[in-house]
């Protein structure tokens, strides 16, 4: 066969259809067919519109205190109120679940969730929210955990510390949720805190540093749990 009639190979980069030079790989970037990346997103804060009376008098300032409140005996509608009085207040997811039910039209699945809301400076609240997705079910936890904050009195009501810092319960208390029965102790400066880890971190939340506890009955159920550890810091400042 003659040199004219062997096919000749094109090299890298040259021939492609209508003259295109081929480009082998992914090719720089910017190449042709490569979109512009859209700009992130960031989540846009809700202004917070009061649609009760209790709302406006806080959002006008005539209502400082969360104190206040409590002693006028009135009741809390909107999160905002909260926000609004302690814009510290963080709140963290405590436990999940799945409820599974039966229904004549099959298995009908939903979720729970369990949140607690604190600023670790004498506040705590405890929320529960249901739903059939997971991020609606832990925001109906988080709005209602605001509406539950209450305020915690601490102190120092160890016989062996006596000082007068605020790192502990001002005296033992005792609280019911379910089947739990849990019990905080008062405990000298330096202790920490004597608990298990999620009740250790709702104590946390509320503000405590040196706590012995006991808790009895079924304390891995959550939401009885949770319930007996606000009752028990509740007294505190209703007897206190």
């Amino acid at each position: 066969m003659s040199q004219a009639s062997k096919p000749q190979s094109k090299p890298s980069g040259q021939g492609g259809p209508r003259g295109r030079p081929v480009i082998y790989g992914r090719g720089p970037p910017g190449g042709v067919g490569d979109k512009p990346r859209r700009p992130r997103r960031e989540p846009v804060e809700e202004v917070w519109v009061p649609k009760t009376s209790l709302g406006k008098k806080v959002d006008a300032g005539e209502i400082t205190s969360i104190e206040e409140i409590l002693e006028l005996g009135l009741r809390i509608q909107e999160a905002g109120i909260i926000k609004k009085l302690l814009p510290d207040l963080k709140s963290e997811v405590v436990d999940v679940g799945i409820i599974q039910k039966m229904t004549s039209n099959g298995q009908s699945t939903r979720f729970k969730a369990i949140v607690a809301a604190g600023n670790e400076n004498g506040y705590l609240g405890i929320g529960r929210g249901k739903s059939k997705q997971m991020r609606i079910a832990i925001e109906k936890a988080t709005s209602q955990a605001f509406l539950n904050v209450s305020p915690i009195k601490l102190g120092c009501g160890s016989w062996e510390c006596r000082c007068d810092q605020n790192h502990s319960v001002p005296f033992k208390v005792k609280g019911k949720g379910g089947s739990v029965t849990i019990e905080i102790i008062p405990a000298p400066r330096g202790l920490g805190l004597v608990a298990g880890g999620k009740i250790k971190r709702l104590l946390e939340l509320a503000g405590l540093k040196d706590a012995w506890t006991t808790a009895k009955g079924s304390t891995p159920t959550m939401s009885s749990t949770s319930k007996a550890v606000l009752d028990c810091l509740r007294q505190t400042f209703s007897q206190g």
